[in-house]
């Protein structure tokens, strides 16, 4: 099972996972505990986040003040992190149910949530 650490978006903050059978497991309002089952299938796009494009999102799914708290960060915190020896991505995925994510986990997981939606 691949770490995914939520930062903001329609999902909670915190630890989520992809599974096996690629499976999403995200914590919601209504699965606080041991998340929400979220098939690749339901993927739109994902795309590595970029300061652009994390304003975008946030403008549409409406974050307030934690959206305007992780606008600045995201540019330096996607920076550091791809700079890193880990090889960590921030990025963005849009569901096919309108609702959105922004992440990090592995470039190896990336990859597979990328391929999913290709």
């Amino acid at each position: 099972m691949a770490k995914i650490i939520v930062h903001a978006g329609d999902f909670l903050e915190g630890d989520g996972e992809l599974g096996m059978f690629s499976v999403l497991q995200l914590k919601t309002k209504e699965h606080p505990w041991v998340g929400e089952s979220i098939h690749l299938s339901m993927l739109e796009t994902v795309d590595m986040a970029n300061e652009e494009n994390v304003k975008k999102v946030a403008g549409t799914v409406g974050w307030g003040v934690a959206g305007a708290v992780v606008l600045g960060p995201v540019g330096l915190l996607a920076g550091l992190l791809l700079g890193g020896k880990k090889k960590d991505i921030t990025f963005i995925a849009k569901f096919k149910d309108g609702r959105k994510l922004l992440a990090t986990t592995d470039s190896k997981t990336f990859t597979k949530l990328q391929a999913a939606v290709f």
